[in-house]
C-alpha cells in the first residue's frame, strides 16, 4: 500500500499565501510519518498558481536526512520538467493529461495532442536525469464540459502511455464524480490490461463518497492512493467551487476497517494533522 501525501494539490487554490517557512516546516512534519511520497509543490508559472511560487525555497528547507519518503513535484510544460529536474531532492515529476480538452487547454494551455508529445519530452527529461514521470489522467471518471467520456476512452489513453514506458499512472477523479461501478470497472480493466504500470487512484470527493470510492478502487486491485490530511484542496482550473482531496485520516480509517497496514506513524501523523490547522484555514 502506497500513501501519497499532498500538500501542494491542498494548497494550490488558496489565495492567501501561506509563508515559505511555513510551508516547508508542515511539509518536515509529513516527512516524519512514513507517506511513501509527498506530492509537495510545482514548477508551474507563477501567474497559473501564484501560492507555490516559492518551490525551490520550500525545497532547500526540507530536511531528507532521516527520511524513505519520496518528492514529487507537478510540472505543466518542459521547461518546468528541466526546472523541477535539477534538483536531485526530487524523485517524480508529475504531469496532469486530460482526457477533456476543454480542461486539457484550461489546465495546460495545451491540446491534448501536444499534451502528449510534451508528455514524451517530459519523458526524456526523467530518463536522462533519473526521475520517475508520474501520468495524472485528469477527469478519468468524467467532466463537467458534456464532452464524451467512458472505460473505452480511458483504455485508449492508458493505451498511449506504453510507447513512452510510462510506468506509474494515477486516474484522477477531478471534479469527484465517479460512481464505484465506474471506478471498479476502469481499475480492473487498466490493471489487467497493463501489469506492468502501477496504478493509483487520486480521487476529489465529498466527505461521505469517500469510502465508496476507496473501496471500488480496493476491490479493483488499486495499491497507490493520494489524500490530503483534512480534505483540503481541489483543482482550481476545475471549479470554482472545489471538491476537496480524499481526507488521509478517513483513508486511514477506512484502511483499519478492512485490516490493511498503512505502516504509518501515527503520532508523527497526529502532530501533522494539528499542525494543518495553522496552515490552512478553517471555515
Amino acid at each position: 500500500m502506497k500513501i501519497i501525501e499532498c500538500p501542494r494539490d491542498a494548497m494550490q487554490g488558496l489565495h492567501q499565501f501561506i509563508p515559505t517557512d511555513k510551508k516547508a516546516s508542515y511539509i518536515n512534519q509529513l516527512l516524519k510519518v512514513g507517506f511513501d511520497t509527498i506530492d509537495f509543490g510545482s514548477f508551474v508559472s507563477p501567474k497559473a498558481i501564484p501560492q507555490l511560487r516559492d518551490t525551490s525555497e520550500v525545497l532547500d528547507q526540507l530536511d531528507l536526512s532521516e527520511t524513505k519518503t519520496k518528492l514529487l513535484a507537478i510540472v505543466a510544460n518542459l521547461r518546468g520538467a528541466e526546472d523541477a529536474a535539477k534538483f536531485d531532492q526530487i524523485d517524480y515529476l508529475g504531469f496532469p493529461l486530460s482526457i477533456s480538452e476543454q480542461f486539457q487547454k484550461r489546465n495546460t494551455n495545451k491540446s491534448i495532442a501536444e499534451a502528449l508529445n510534451t508528455l514524451s519530452d517530459i519523458q526524456d527529461v526523467c530518463i536522462r536525469t533519473n526521475k520517475t514521470l508520474v501520468t495524472y489522467i485528469s477527469m478519468g471518471f468524467g467532466n463537467p464540459y458534456g464532452e464524451p467520456f467512458n472505460e473505452e476512452i480511458v483504455a485508449e489513453f492508458v493505451d498511449k502511455q506504453k510507447s513512452i514506458n510510462a510506468s506509474i499512472i494515477s486516474l484522477s477523479d477531478t471534479i469527484g464524480v465517479a460512481k464505484p461501478d465506474a471506478i471498479e470497472r476502469v481499475f480492473k480493466h487498466s490493471i489487467a490490461a497493463h501489469p506492468e504500470i502501477e496504478f493509483g487512484a487520486h480521487f476529489h470527493s465529498v466527505p461521505d463518497k469517500t469510502n465508496e470510492k476507496l473501496k471500488a478502487a480496493l476491490d479493483a486491485g488499486c495499491a497507490r492512493f493520494d489524500s490530503a490530511i483534512k480534505g483540503f484542496g481541489g483543482c482550481p482550473m476545475a471549479d470554482d467551487d472545489l471538491t476537496g482531496n480524499i481526507a488521509t485520516e478517513k483513508l486511514l480509517a477506512y484502511l483499519t476497517e478492512e485490516n490493511r497496514n498503512s505502516g504509518l506513524d501515527m503520532e508523527a501523523f497526529q502532530k501533522a494533522m494539528i499542525m494543518s490547522l495553522d496552515v490552512f484555514p478553517v471555515n
